[in-house]
C-alpha cells in the first residue's frame, strides 16, 4: 500500500548536466526512487553563462581542459530555496571535468555549500568518461568539509574502451561526430551512457528507496560498484 504523501521519504536530487549524460542518468534514478514510493524533488544548476555543448574547436575544447584541470569555478543562478528544506537525503549528481567536479558544482560549494549539506545525509553521482576517482576524493573531501554525512557513492562510467573512450569524448566536445569515424569504427559505440546504464541507475534508485523506507541506516552498504555501472 502507498504511504500518504506526509509520510513518504523524501529526497532533494541537485545535479549540473552539460551534455544530458548526467540528466539522463538523473531521470532514470527518479524514476527508480518514485517507484519505490519515494518523493523526490529535483534542481539542475543552471550556469550565469551558459557553457556550450557542444564546444565546438579542438582549441576551445584544450582551453576548457586547463581551465577546469585547475578547478576554474562557473558561477550559478540561485537556487530554489525548497533546497534547503528538510530531506532524508541529498543526491548530488555531476560530470567529472579533467578529473574534477564541474565547475557549477564547485561555485555550488562556495556559495551555498555549508548551508545546504550541513548535518545531511549525501550520496554522490558521477558521471565520466573513466578517470573518477580523483574527483570522488576532492567531492567527498568538500562534502565534509560542509558537514556532510557521505554514505555511499555511484559511479556510472562510458562504457567504450580505453584509449577510444578519450579520444570519443574528445572529439565529441570539439564538434566532430566521432561515431562516424572510419578509424573509429568498431572501437567506440556511442557518446555517453548506455541503455543498460540507464536501466541500472533506474535499479539503484529502486534500492536507495526501499532502504530509505526501512530507516536508511544501511545506504553505506548499498553495492553501487557493477559491471554495469563502470562497464
Amino acid at each position: 500500500m502507498d504511504q500518504s504523501p506526509e509520510y513518504r521519504k523524501k529526497i532533494l536530487l541537485i545535479y549540473y548536466s552539460l551534455s544530458s549524460q548526467t540528466n539522463n542518468l538523473v531521470l532514470a534514478l527518479s524514476n527508480g526512487l518514485e517507484k519505490a514510493n519515494i518523493t523526490v524533488v529535483r534542481e539542475r544548476l543552471v550556469p550565469v553563462e551558459q557553457v556550450r555543448f557542444p564546444i565546438g574547436t579542438i582549441s576551445g575544447t584544450i582551453r576548457l581542459m586547463i581551465a577546469t584541470f585547475f578547478r576554474k569555478r562557473f558561477a550559478i543562478e540561485p537556487i530554489d530555496q525548497r533546497c534547503f528544506d528538510d530531506y532524508d537525503l541529498i543526491i548530488l549528481a555531476g560530470p567529472t571535468w579533467s578529473y574534477n567536479p564541474s565547475g557549477p558544482v564547485l561555485a555550488l560549494f562556495d556559495r551555498d555549500g555549508r548551508r545546504l549539506f550541513n548535518g545531511r545525509l549525501v550520496l554522490p553521482l558521477i558521471s565520466c568518461r573513466g578517470y573518477w576517482r580523483v574527483h570522488w576524493w576532492g567531492l567527498k573531501n568538500l562534502l565534509v568539509k560542509c558537514g556532510a554525512r557521505v554514505v555511499n557513492v555511484m559511479v556510472f562510467s562510458h562504457p567504450s574502451p580505453e584509449p577510444w573512450r578519450t579520444i570519443g569524448v574528445f572529439l565529441k566536445l570539439a564538434g566532430a561526430v566521432p561515431e562516424k569515424k572510419p578509424w573509429l569504427a568498431g572501437r567506440y559505440g556511442k557518446y555517453g551512457h548506455s541503455r543498460k546504464q540507464l536501466k541500472e541507475a533506474g535499479r539503484f534508485g529502486k534500492l536507495i528507496g526501499t532502504e530509505l523506507a526501512r530507516g536508511g541506516k544501511n545506504l553505506h552498504h548499498l553495492n553501487f560498484d557493477t559491471e554495469i555501472a563502470q562497464s
